[in-house]
């Protein structure tokens, strides 16, 4: 796995797919569309980075698409690429596997019990799963972890990275 990983948010996903009536996002001076979005991912990729499609992204994308008017299985095709991808760990895409300690019963009990605090602030319980996520991958010791998003509360999560003990020297 790189050391950059980008956690990629329905909003992109949605730009970068170009579902109807979701392709653009993000406030008006800092527009994400379906171009910026595809070369910035393309950057990404010719850099090494890894790309992680969380599950809530997977679910809320597959919801968009199902609702929209238009051609939705050529959309859906489209998200099933992407997460066969993610399943068989091709590259630049990580696997599921990475994420599976997220929904421990431990894990989903400390989300109901930290929710409805970030619900109060708007932020839905995707995008929690999704600031779980970027903690993780910064917790594993990837250096360079970021949300890609067009949503301002989202883009402002840092990710909790480990505290590095000092090394403690050893006497002569």
């Amino acid at each position: 796995m790189g050391r950059r990983v980008l956690i990629i948010d329905t909003s992109i996903l949605n730009c970068w797919l170009q579902v109807p009536g979701k392709e653009t996002c993000g406030p008006d001076e800092d527009r994400w569309d379906f171009d910026r979005t595809d070369a910035c991912l393309q950057q990404a990729i010719r850099d090494g980075a890894t790309l992680v499609l969380p599950v809530a992204t997977l679910i809320e994308t597959g919801n968009h698409i199902a609702h929209v008017a238009g051609d939705r299985y050529t959309l859906a095709e489209g998200l099933v690429d992407i997460l066969n991808k993610t399943l068989n760990e091709e590259e630049p895409w990580a696997a599921f596997q990475h994420q599976s300690e997220l929904w421990t019963t431990a894990n989903l009990n400390r989300l109901a019990e930290e929710w409805p605090q970030l619900a109060a602030r708007g932020l839905g319980i995707g995008d929690a799963t999704i600031m779980d996520v970027a903690d993780y991958y910064a917790k594993v010791g990837t250096l360079d972890v970021q949300i890609l998003t067009g949503d301002r509360g989202l883009s402002q999560h840092q990710p909790i990275s480990p505290t590095l003990q000092p090394r403690r020297r050893r006497s002569r």
